[in-house]
């Protein structure tokens, strides 16, 4: 595409929408859903719930009302596009134009289930757990084309990345899951169950793909652009191609062996974070056994023997985990326990069901 999502929201605000509402405190960006916010639209993209689209953000629930009385006057068609048009996603497949007047408040709300501004100290633990990452990825990428206030400034910085006590328990977590199924890929090769074993690789590598975005201080985006956000994360040079071996891999030692060298530079890379004191990243045998892993539950049990904020160290214990000496049954984050698009997209639904699941 020579006109990006971005661009054409850009412009259509520039163009269009603010002269609108000249003279009207307002702000204006492109957040949330849709791949344009991400950066990743291309060609086929304008043939599905695509056109010009804009948040304007305005500064209290009773000037939406003046705000959208102001977009009456809108133009059939912008950038070669139809202003008004179908968007199944947001408005159940009735035409309509794309601009949502709102409050930053209550955008944010909606789609975190809490507002990032509405606490001195940001978001609670059970905030930031309960937040899908596919939903922070969409509120801190984008592009912001007017905040007069801030309003938007303050709550993309507040979600930008999670606290550093937050940070080592979804880490300790993401290293115990991995630490748990390492074995069960040698372990079932070993009988003959090649099928097995490489359905176990396939969810290791999506375990170690995660931990990469945690290293490197990313919000995976959902499903559909995982590998390309991947691929884009420095560490995807060095971790990439022993993942992409291990899934390519047609005998059990092969992959065990590309699975066994992924994990270590991810390790590696843990320890380049200064979180916790380093972990031996190198490989070593299973119980005596003739299988192979790194064993990444040291990792946990360092990085929970590092936290010291009241409430992650109660969540720890809550877990069972005695800090610095066992990891226990470290729960994580949202995306750690629930793998269903139609939880992670509704805030309503996926705060109800994983409250419970994760003992907030």
């Amino acid at each position: 595409m020579t006109n990006t999502g971005i661009a054409l929201s850009q412009g259509f605000y520039r163009d269009v929408v603010g002269p609108l509402l000249a003279g009207l405190p307002h702000g204006a960006a492109l957040l949330g859903d849709g791949s344009e916010v991400l950066g990743y639209d291309d060609a086929v993209s304008p043939d599905h719930d695509f056109g010009p689209r804009v948040q304007v953000f305005v500064p209290s629930d009773s000037d939406i009302g003046p705000a959208e009385d102001r977009l009456t006057a809108l133009p059939e068609r912008y950038g070669g596009m139809p202003v008004v048009y179908v968007d199944h996603d947001r408005h159940g497949g009735a035409p309509s134009h794309q601009i949502e007047v709102t409050t930053a408040a209550r955008f944010f709300t909606e789609r975190l289930g809490t507002d990032p501004a509405s606490r001195p100290a940001g978001l609670s633990l059970a905030d930031w757990l309960l937040a899908p990452t596919q939903v922070l990825a969409s509120l801190t990428a984008g592009a912001v084309f007017a905040d007069p206030d801030g309003a938007l400034a303050r709550r993309r910085t507040a979600l930008a990345w999670y606290p550093d006590d937050v940070w080592r328990y979804a880490l300790a977590a993401g290293w115990l899951r991995v630490d748990q199924e390492e074995p069960f890929v040698g372990r079932t090769g070993g009988t003959g169950d090649d099928l097995g074993s490489r359905v176990l690789a396939a969810r290791l590598v999506r375990d170690l793909m995660r931990m990469a975005f945690l290293v490197e201080r990313r919000y995976p985006p959902y499903g559909k652009w995982f590998g390309r956000a991947f691929a884009a994360l420095p560490v995807a040079g060095s971790a990439g191609p022993h993942l992409a071996a291990a899934l390519a891999a047609s005998e059990w030692r092969e992959r065990e062996a590309a699975l066994v060298r992924a994990t270590s530079v991810l390790v590696a890379a843990t320890n380049d974070l200064r979180l916790c004191p380093p972990v031996d990243p190198s490989p070593r045998q299973f119980h005596g056994r003739d299988i192979r892993v790194v064993g990444p539950s040291r990792v946990s049990v360092a990085l929970t023997g590092a936290v010291t904020d009241p409430d992650v160290v109660s969540l720890l214990t809550a877990q069972g985990a005695r800090p610095g000496v066992a990891a226990g049954r470290l729960v994580g984050t949202v995306d750690q326990v629930i793998d269903s698009t139609e939880i992670l997209s509704d805030v309503e639904r996926c705060r109800a069901v994983a409250r419970p699941l994760m003992g907030l």
